[in-house]
């Protein structure tokens, strides 16, 4: 394992909200939600009313009378991320990307060329704000944990550097919800049993910890909470998964509604693994509630597949599964990914006895939208309700 805090963990600060911030200079120092229906990314001038995402644009100015409503511009977004990962890439090759505002980067083999981690990471920092213009906060550690651990502690646009025989001073007086895996209902769990701060966490054996969170996340947890993570930062990783969500605020709706929604993030999420060559096993459907609890639902099926089709009539069946809960407990967001990823090649080709030639209509549909854009073709349920804001992604 790695002796010296040498990992950064660098993540760009109210995102979209900041960008906006950056092209308009009437909007600095003024809250701001981007979004339509729901709010998308808050800027932290409106995060300080207790304005959260994805709350709906109606309780977020209830919060925040003041705020300035703009509307996501995605290309915007897209071309800043890309502007930041050059900067991230010009400081270290070493560069693992976790999302599109955010990643890990190793530099302790730029010590006698460049400097201490700390200094790459000053740089780093005022690079960004000059050449990109938006505020980024990092955290430096010797684990990939306590690097995002210190970021998140130092926002906004500050710099943490965790050294290594500090780290338990840092990280155990810390609330457990700081925790990768600890949310609202882990988190209330382990607080009935008096484990408060990640320094309790760490004290309790992973044998007893397992009776309240799963004998998987006991061990995990425990070794995180005592240091121990042994990821590198890696390079040149596929993603694991492909998906879309879209949220759908909190107005009342029908389930004919949602899934037409359903319908549209899986012509999207095909797209996507169709262009990056990918057929996966495992397609999972994600549902957040009216009370903001969440629940999945997912099938394997026994062959990969990026048709839409197929991966269409899964989600449609744990969509059914699922509709005695939204009738309950209404529906804010659908979701669905698919993971279990083979690629093309490989991949045994089926004859196609007695099933309609929906792949070669699934590739005609992907030239249509290249060529002409994703709204070019749409199918008959989303024309007036649209296909919802498609959030940009790092490739797949």
């Amino acid at each position: 394992m790695n002796g010296e805090a040498t990992i950064l963990h660098a993540d760009l600060d109210s995102f979209f909200a900041s960008v906006e911030q950056r092209d308009d200079p009437s909007l600095r120092g003024r809250p701001v939600l981007v979004g339509g229906g729901v709010v998308v990314a808050a800027s932290y001038e409106a995060k300080a009313y207790g304005v959260r995402t994805p709350m709906g644009i109606v309780e977020a100015k209830a919060l925040c009378p003041g705020a300035v409503v703009a509307s996501p511009r995605f290309e915007a977004y897209s071309a800043a991320s890309k502007a930041v990962f050059e900067v991230f890439r010009d400081t270290t090759p070493l560069v693992d990307p976790i999302s599109i505002d955010e990643a890990f980067m190793e530099v302790g083999g730029l010590a006698r060329l460049v400097g201490s981690p700390e200094a790459i990471a000053a740089r780093l920092r005022e690079r960004v704000r000059d050449e990109v213009g938006l505020p980024i906060t990092v955290g430096v550690a010797r684990t990939k944990f306590l690097a995002k651990i210190a970021s998140a502690y130092a926002k906004p646009d500050g710099l943490l550097v965790v050294p290594v025989d500090g780290e338990r001073a840092f990280l155990h007086p810390l609330p457990v919800e700081r925790m990768w895996g600890v949310g609202a209902k882990t988190g209330a769990k382990l607080r009935a049993r008096g484990i408060e701060q990640i320094g309790d966490l760490a004290a309790v054996p992973p044998h007893a910890l397992a009776a309240y969170v799963g004998r998987a996340a006991a061990y995990h947890l425990h070794a995180l909470a005592n240091g121990q993570d042994p990821r590198r930062v890696e390079t040149g990783r596929r993603r694991r998964s492909v998906g879309a969500q879209r949220a759908l605020g909190r107005r009342p709706k029908d389930m004919a509604e949602i899934d037409a929604s359903l319908a549209g993030l899986v012509d999207r999420v095909t797209r996507r693994m169709r262009k990056a060559e990918r057929e996966g096993r495992t397609v999972t459907l994600r549902l957040r509630f009216d009370d903001f609890t969440r629940a999945t639902r997912s099938h394997t099926l026994p062959r990969p597949t990026a048709r839409t089709d197929r991966i269409l009539l899964v989600a449609r069946s744990l969509l059914d599964v699922a509709a005695p809960m939204i009738a309950e407990r209404g529906c804010t967001l659908v979701g669905v990914a698919v993971s279990g990823f083979d690629t093309y090649e490989g991949v045994q080709l089926e004859l196609p006895f007695g099933e309609p030639g929906s792949a070669s209509l699934d590739l005609a549909l992907d030239d249509v939208r290249e060529r002409f854009g994703s709204d070019a073709v749409l199918r008959a349920s989303l024309v007036k309700r649209g296909q919802g804001f498609a959030m940009p992604t790092l490739p797949d």
